[in-house]
């Protein structure tokens, strides 16, 4: 039996639906329909590079080698790119950063195959991310249930990521190795071990495991902490601090033109501050607008960088993105992220959605089939294990249990036709006989209640198949680490979620 991969549709609101749905609406780039509109949409993006020769610029900060390398050089010159990003994550972080990396590798196949211009997919690997919180932890899935792990560091806040160490996280590895059982690709974790080494940063690891993974596919990763990348991007982020009041003004009427049509701006504004961060000594703060003339005038090359709602202008405008590839709250952001590329009068990036999915693996396959149940019994957080627990009720037990309630159901019946029943009122007598269902249903509540406190066999597997599909009550692919399920199923992983990846861009396309 083979891993089964299912797609379901991408969360979000409903903001980010219009975007999903390519709905004709003034807050989003309509997505091409055509071979001819993407085409005119790569002229439109080269021709408003701040480079043209954006892969040399950017080249320190790939490093890239082998497939990604060679699939660089081929859109040098003319060709164009498929973007998507993701701050660090422990271990490569949850599984949808992966699903992100090889949804932009299938749309930029797509992409090429109906222009004919080479087209090649880049992974922004945003190592400038100040939030550890979000980049410090992971979760596995064990036979004893769902697991976070989590590193600590002591790092002042506004530290990137980039200037985190990783410390000693040995007895992480060891967790993270034993969740993936008797494996048999245990090379994963050698590129593991060897990125998240003691002297590594939590960026610089996140970039080494990503570029050991994704390299060979053909999918270069771009540290976004590295000094080339904000060079490049420098000119755009000098013009977003020169025009910080237009930026200001466009987006709080963007916030208001959604908010009238029932939406809520996914990123809050901060009233004062440019979009812009220094990134002097170490930390990254955001510079106030009424010290932007005094950072323009003493601002070298490489000091700047960009917030969330700039970032997918800056990434547009160094490297030749025809569009960027998305989840659902990313999606809802670019509906700002258009009113400041208007603000400072260039192309507004274009954004997709990435595909979503689930991975259900041989072993959870056999236990949902054993108990009859489906992917969809689990999105209730109790309805499986109450039901399990029913049924694990003694024969006998569950035989008193049904006499009872057929009994009140037949002697309330009896009750409600014999003669003097309107007596009362037929509501009396309804409330009487629903009361004591109510009671015989607590009752076998409570030793189903207390089948599951004991827990047994079939509880047991019901725990498992949840902690793999929704371990901690969230979905699989925003919480899993993929490195256990890449040790057991090595390359038949990739080349089972790259079909469905497929399959999503010529729907996208």
């Amino acid at each position: 039996m083979s891993i089964r991969v299912v797609s379901t549709p991408i969360t979000g609101s409903t903001l980010a639906r219009l975007a999903v749905d390519n709905a004709e609406t003034p807050w989003y780039v309509r997505r091409p329909a055509t071979a001819d509109e993407w085409k005119r949409r790569a002229d439109e993006i080269r021709g408003s590079l701040l480079s043209s020769n954006w892969l040399d610029d950017l080249a320190p900060a790939m490093s890239a080698t082998g497939a990604a390398a060679e699939r660089l050089d081929r859109a040098r010159k003319s060709g164009i790119a498929v973007t998507t990003g993701q701050q660090p994550g422990l271990f490569g972080g949850p599984l949808y950063t992966w699903w992100k990396a090889l949804s932009a590798r299938s749309l930029a196949d797509r992409v090429e195959r109906l222009t004919g211009i080479p087209t090649v997919p880049v992974f922004w690997a945003a190592t400038d991310d100040s939030d550890f919180a979000e980049a410090s932890y992971t979760v596995i899935s064990t036979a004893d249930g769902a697991e976070r792990l989590e590193m600590s560091a002591d790092a002042p806040a506004g530290t990137p990521m980039s200037e985190i160490p990783i410390g000693d996280i040995a007895e992480l590895i060891a967790k993270l190795e034993h969740a993936a059982g008797s494996a048999a690709n245990m090379k994963i974790f050698e590129i593991v071990r060897e990125a998240y080494r003691p002297d590594a940063t939590v960026g610089s690891a996140y970039v080494r495991m990503l570029r050991e993974i994704l390299e060979p596919l053909g999918i270069p990763v771009l540290d976004a902490s590295h000094v080339a990348v904000r060079k490049a991007a420098f000119p755009l982020l000098r013009k977003a601090l020169e025009h910080a009041p237009q930026v200001e003004d466009a987006l709080a009427l963007r916030s208001r033109d959604l908010k009238l049509a029932g939406h809520s701006a996914q990123v809050k504004l901060v009233k004062g501050r440019t979009l812009v961060f220094s990134e002097a000594q170490g930390r990254r703060e955001r510079i106030r607008m009424r010290d932007a003339e005094e950072i323009l005038t003493d601002a070298e090359p490489g000091s700047l960088g960009p917030n969330v709602l700039l970032r997918p202008i800056v990434e547009r405008s160094i490297i030749p993105t025809v569009a960027y590839v998305g989840g659902g709250a990313e999606v809802a952001y670019f509906a700002q992220s258009t009113a400041v590329a208007a603000a400072l009068e260039v192309p507004a990036p274009l954004i997709v959605p990435r595909w979503s999915g689930m991975i259900v693996e041989p072993r959870i396959e056999k236990l949902l089939e054993r108990h009859s149940l489906t992917i969809d019994d689990f999105r209730d957080p109790h309805a499986v294990e109450s039901r399990i627990a029913r049924a694990s009720l003694p024969p006998t037990l569950q035989e008193g249990i049904e006499e009872l309630k057929a009994s009140v159901a037949s002697s309330t019946k009896k009750i409600s036709q014999a003669e003097g029943a309107n007596l009362v009122l037929s509501t009396v007598l309804d409330g009487f006989a629903r009361g004591l269902a109510h009671r015989v249903a607590r009752l076998e509540r409570r030793f189903a209640a207390s089948i599951k406190r004991r827990g047994n066999a079939a509880l047991h597997d019901v725990s498992v198949v949840r902690n793999a599909l929704f371990p901690f009550g969230t979905p699989q692919e925003r919480a899993l680490n993929i490195v256990p399920l890449l040790a057991r199923h090595g390359d038949a992983l990739i080349s089972a979620v790259d079909e469905e990846t497929r399959r999503h861009a010529e729907r996208l396309t």
